[in-house]
């Protein structure tokens, strides 16, 4: 059974880890819904590695482009100007801000944070604020606009998604649309930017899966953390797709009435917060 749980699991991982409605939320409110145990902050961070894996491997040219000219820029000056040496400097700074918070919030984040309260709210807060950005943007700024500013403000925003409901991918998305970069640049940049976080976190909480306050040992684990790669591989391509025409409407619907959700169950004792 804990498998069956653990498939399922890593399918609602991958389906969610991309899409700015929150992963780590939707891995805390649906166990509780159905009567599991909470599956736990290391179960989570540890299967997010597999979504990050299927980014690794779908943005793997420009990774590699990215990576091999940041080292260039390192012992050849004349790379340091170049567009992609200035990504891999702003990856690098934009992942502070979530590093230094989540070491030293580790305790707040595996206990108060994950409070249904919080992530209700949060999931209709961070909604209202993707419509406000979306529709305000000016949207004339692409990705080789990106300035140093722009990345240390948008991993800023990525750190407040140490708050489940908050939603990584959204937070990072709705500043990049306050600071004008259309929708395809604001997502990209995401992506990118939560590789070291999300893989730093994984590995940093791997020696809780066996003896931490989670509800699943390895094999469960490792199970989840394989489909949550096939499946998040498939939603990067869909979303890439997807906001290249359309506008984040439908995903600011959803936060608001499942956020709403979650409190009303909460409130008449369906859900335990």
């Amino acid at each position: 059974m804990e498998f069956l749980k653990a498939v399922f699991l890593g399918t609602l991982q991958g389906l969610t880890e991309f899409l700015p409605i929150s992963s780590s939320a939707h891995l805390r409110i649906f166990p509780e819904l159905f009567g599991w145990d909470d599956p736990g902050a290391a179960f989570t961070a540890v299967i997010q590695i597999g979504t990050e894996l299927a980014v690794l491997i779908y943005f793997r040219k420009d990774i590699w482009r990215i990576a091999s000219m940041w080292l260039k820029s390192l012992f050849n000056a004349e790379y340091r100007g170049h567009v992609d040496a200035r990504m891999g400097w702003y990856v690098i700074v934009g992942s502070v801000p979530i590093v230094v918070l989540g070491v030293a919030l580790k305790d707040i984040i595996e206990s108060d944070f994950r409070n249904l309260w919080v992530i209700g709210t949060m999931l209709i807060v961070l909604g209202v604020v993707l419509g406000v950005a979306d529709r305000i943007s000016r949207n004339n700024r692409t990705q080789a606009d990106l300035g140093l500013k722009d990345a240390v403000l948008m991993g800023a925003a990525q750190a407040a998604a140490l708050i489940p409901g908050v939603s990584r991918s959204g937070a990072t998305i709705s500043m990049g649309r306050f600071l004008g970069f259309d929708r395809e640049a604001a997502t990209r940049f995401a992506f990118l930017l939560a590789i070291p976080a999300v893989v730093g976190a994984g590995i940093f909480q791997l020696g809780d899966i066996p003896n931490g306050d989670n509800a699943y040992g390895w094999g469960p684990t490792i199970t989840a953390t394989v489909v949550a790669f096939i499946v998040g591989y498939a939603s990067i391509a869909w979303l890439l797709r997807y906001v290249s025409t359309k506008s984040y409407t439908p995903f600011v619907v959803y936060r608001v009435l499942l956020g709403a959700g979650v409190l009303i169950l909460v409130a008449t004792g369906v859900m335990n917060a």
